[in-house]
């Protein structure tokens, strides 16, 4: 009886503890989020990891300027689009795909790519680029700890963290 009850006991343990292990895995620095819009019909879906400033300094700093982001944390961000549109003056094809950008001081360059499926940004490749535009930084009065991407109904998506915010517009 002794016996079966130091079993049982060390049993729940393992238990409790594999799945302790289990759910602090699946816990993010930087936590998993999608932002939707309906868009003249056109679904849009941005899915995208949301890393926090931390104290840290971000755009020229933690992400250098003139240097490929993924744009968030964790996987590529990824837009997917029901039907065909204009993303920033670049015609797209409805499908998935990779959304990255090149941070700067005074403009930022917005990369629309093919490969939807990587992670991070260590194996973009620019030949697989559907099309690139530009935009112009914007400098918020208050700081943004987590960085968010908002798309709305009227076709503007924004992007802001710390004290930027970069906007460009889906047709």
């Amino acid at each position: 009886m002794k016996k079966n009850l130091t079993i049982s006991t060390t049993t729940l343990l393992i238990v409790c503890l594999m799945t302790t292990f289990n759910i602090n895995a699946q816990q993010r620095a930087s936590p998993a989020k999608v932002s939707e819009a309906t868009v003249n019909g056109n679904n849009i879906t941005i899915k995208y990891s949301s890393p926090s400033k931390k104290g840290r300094d971000i755009f020229g700093a933690l992400e250098p300027y003139g240097k490929v982001w993924r744009t968030g944390a964790n996987e590529a961000t990824t837009i997917e689009l029901s039907k065909d549109a204009t993303v920033g003056g670049v015609a797209v094809k409805a499908g998935k795909y990779a959304l990255f950008t090149i941070p700067g001081e005074k403009e930022w360059t917005v990369i629309i790519n093919a490969d939807a499926k990587q992670w991070g940004a260590f194996k973009y490749d620019q030949s697989k680029d559907i099309g690139r535009f530009t935009t112009s930084p914007s400098t918020l009065s208050d700081t943004v700890e987590s960085f968010t991407i908002d798309a709305n109904d009227s076709g503007t998506v924004a992007l802001s963290w710390d004290k930027t915010k970069v906007e460009f517009s889906i047709k």
